[in-house]
């Protein structure tokens, strides 16, 4: 017969492994709470990943929205050979635009054209061509001003008043190049111009728009304006149909150079088209001496935008060819 103390030694041992057994399950069942745990936190993590991608994902579609600003004319039709100017409710693919914001409710002048806006580049529709535009922050003249939208819309939509077919033109500050484009795209042969600083900008955009669709290209060229620009124009050799200008008065310090620039290139048998949008004094002043200098009339006009059409004077070329 075994002692009470064996019999207490016995109870102790399977007390004590039984402990042991209720520990491991407990320590199991912490190492499963903790799985859990940490399965739910990673759920979690990528669920708020998820919503963080949807969230990125529908501002990116929100930044990538066509903005379609449209003028007071009908909508061109891919093709069309007259680029209108409609603010009705259509964009340029015939999709129905709701009146939600202040901006989409603005009415825009009788000269804004169909653009259609991204971030980086504009598209607008002249000639009958969508005219991909890259703006470049380094220089004011890199930039789209509305004068120049304002001269496009007035040659692609008075094609028997100015027939540019076959032309030779010259635009002064050029500036991104959409008029030369526009010009070209009419038939022009186009020599453009404007300063070291905006030249790659603007033989870019030049040519990403007419190679293979024009049958001229247009020539890049750099040109400050100057009092005596004979020397490195000469007239006999540069002699032009058409001078274009849009928005070139602006706050600098040479707009007597600019005007010399104008009446050096105008010629007998020259006419200069000038778009401009009034926003200062000297705005005013450059008109003035405009007028004086030329036969001027005013073609086009809408609230302070205004394009002049200019040929020189009479006694004015006869006195500058007595002094050559």
């Amino acid at each position: 017969m075994r002692s009470r103390d064996e019999e207490e030694d016995e109870d102790e041992e399977e007390e004590g492994e039984e402990g042991f057994e209720i520990q491991d399950q407990l320590r199991v069942s912490d190492e499963g709470n903790r799985v859990d745990d940490e399965e739910r936190d990673n759920q979690e993590s990528y669920n708020d990943e998820t919503e963080e991608e949807e969230d990125e994902d529908d501002c990116d579609e929100e930044m990538e929205m066509i903005m379609v600003v449209i003028d007071e004319k009908d909508q061109p039709k891919r093709g069309d050979s007259n680029c209108s100017n409609t603010a009705g409710d259509e964009d340029i693919s015939g999709q129905t635009l709701e009146k939600q914001t202040a901006a989409q409710r603005f009415k825009p002048p009788a000269w804004t054209p169909s653009v259609m806006c991204s971030l980086g580049k504009d598209i607008y529709h002249y000639a009958g061509e969508d005219i991909v535009i890259y703006e470049s922050i380094d220089s004011f003249g890199a930039v789209m001003w509305p004068a120049a939208l304002a001269l496009c819309s007035f040659l692609d939509n008075n094609r028997e008043e100015v027939n540019l077919q076959g032309k030779e033109v010259l635009e002064l500050g050029a500036g991104t190049g959409l008029v030369t484009i526009v010009a070209t795209l009419l038939g022009a042969v186009v020599t453009v111009t404007d300063l070291p600083d905006v030249l790659s900008n603007l033989r870019a955009n030049v040519m990403r728009n007419t190679r293979g669709r024009c049958r001229h290209l247009p020539k890049v060229e750099v040109l400050s304006w100057s009092y005596d620009l004979e020397p490195t124009f000469p007239t006999s050799l540069y002699r032009y149909d058409y001078v274009l200008a849009a928005d070139v008065v602006y706050h600098h310090d040479f707009l007597s150079e600019l005007l010399a620039t104008m009446k050096h290139f105008c010629r007998p048998g020259t006419k200069v088209i000038w778009a401009n949008r009034v926003r200062m004094d000297s705005d005013l002043t450059f008109t003035e001496n405009f007028k004086k200098t030329f036969h001027t009339s005013l073609v086009a006009e809408d609230g302070d935008m205004k394009i002049f059409m200019a040929t020189c004077r009479k006694g004015d070329t006869e006195k500058e060819w007595l002094d050559h």
